[in-house]
């Protein structure tokens, strides 16, 4: 079993930026990949970001690619969502979510945060 547990979301302007953290107990970090999902309201859950085990691989949806950046910290069993230049239509719950590999789809992970809600107002 993988805890996790989302923090960072917030209620903010467009144009500004947040850090999400998702603190992970259980199973040995190191050995999962992580990845962040967004759902908003009335929409299907998307594939944010990933990052491989050791962190040397990283993967974006084309909507954040230049403005998001994952990254990991094993020592610490967190992961973290830097969001920069936010918009409005990055308006979402941020899930965060654990697996063996670092795909885009929400069927690589078997684990799941609860979710940060992330609200950017124009």
């Amino acid at each position: 079993q993988v805890r996790l547990v989302e923090s960072g979301g917030g209620l903010l302007q467009a144009g500004g930026s947040l850090r999400l953290s998702c603190a992970a107990s259980g199973r040995t970090f190191s050995m999962s990949a992580m990845g962040w999902f967004r759902q908003a309201p009335g929409k299907q859950r998307e594939f944010v970001a990933a990052i491989t085990r050791s962190g040397g691989g990283t993967y974006y949806a084309d909507s954040v690619k230049g403005r998001f950046t994952i990254s990991r910290d094993n020592a610490k069993n967190t992961v973290y969502l830097q969001m920069n230049n936010l918009q409005p239509e990055d308006t979402a719950v941020y899930y965060c979510a654990a697996g063996m590999l670092a795909g885009t789809s929400p069927n690589y992970y078997d684990y799941w945060g609860q979710g940060t809600q992330v609200t950017v107002s124009s």
